[in-house]
């Protein structure tokens, strides 16, 4: 009996920061794809190993099943949520900017793309393009034929595509981007931030009901431009930016009086900030003090 449960346990170790990954794509939420991990644990130690052929696939299976109930019972939870809801940020280590599939799979900017399938196609997305499993695997994970699951792997492309940033955009040409944001930010340059940011460009902020945030997208450079000179002039207490690597991308951590108080990512295109996304939620912000394993 030991022995069955060590080999569970070395199986589970080896594989747990794929399976999170996994479950976090799904979800946007790592307290969520925590959960999940748990679940898929219970349910992985009372397996009959020898009966196993691909340990690997089987997990993965468990893990995509129980994220797709939660993000059904999520789906109906986020309707409730106040203002704009914006993926969980997760502080990563500056390898996962090395594998560019991985870190444009976890970035704020496709997680919100992702948000727009329906969780079967999600499912099928993540499995398919970010982790390149089997269509026949994917389709035991889902309860889908083969075929269904081409289908929908075929739908889902088509509709990311649609809707991703247009581009590859490079480390240094976000880090290059967010620098120049900063500086402008910093010293309230209404025009250096007007350079910066897409005629088009939309601004979420993401407080939850929990602390104070903008309740509705804003859009347009001028108003996302004069929002944030304003709004940086409001906070009492020391203000910090930090540069940091969230979801394997260059972004802003603001502290005040050395607490943190959001997380700033970005989506860029053409050179330019298309989408800012201003997490505040603190119950989001948990995983901005250490790193998160993230893989495939």
């Amino acid at each position: 009996m030991s022995e069955r449960m060590d080999s569970a346990t070395e199986t589970f170790v080896a594989h747990r920061n794929l399976l999170f990954t996994v479950a976090y794509e799904m979800l946007g939420s790592a307290a969520d794809a925590e959960d999940v991990l748990q679940e898929t644990w219970l349910r992985w130690v009372d397996v009959d190993l020898d009966t196993v052929r691909d340990r690997r696939a089987y997990l993965v299976r468990i893990t995509t099943r129980q994220s797709l109930t939660r993000l059904r019972t999520l789906g109906r939870r986020r309707e409730s949520y106040v203002g704009p809801w914006l993926p969980e940020p997760l502080l990563t280590s500056p390898d996962v900017a090395e594998d560019v599939e991985l870190a444009d799979s976890v970035s704020m900017a496709m997680l919100l793309v992702m948000e727009t399938l329906t969780p079967t196609e999600r499912a099928v997305f993540v499995l398919r393009e970010v982790f390149d499993v089997g269509y026949d695997e994917i389709a035991e994970a889902v309860d889908k034929t083969p075929a269904a699951v081409r289908q929908i792997a075929h739908r889902a492309r088509g509709h990311v595509a649609a809707r991703r940033p247009r581009g590859v955009v490079s480390q240094a040409e976000s880090r290059g981007a967010l620098a120049a944001f900063q500086r402008a930010v910093e010293t309230g340059d209404l025009q250096g931030l007007l350079d910066m940011l897409a005629p088009d460009v939309v601004l979420l902020g993401d407080g939850g009901g929990v602390v104070q945030a903008i309740l509705r997208p804003v859009q347009g450079a001028g108003r996302v431009a004069r929002l944030l000179t304003i709004g940086l002039r409001k906070f009492s207490g020391e203000v910090s930016i930090e540069p940091v690597q969230v979801n394997g991308c260059p972004a802003l951590v603001v502290r005040i009086d050395g607490k943190i108080d959001d997380v700033v990512a970005v989506r860029i295109d053409d050179g330019l900030i298309t989408g800012l996304y201003i997490v505040r939620n603190p119950e989001k912000l948990s995983r901005i003090e250490r790193e998160t394993a993230v893989s495939r």
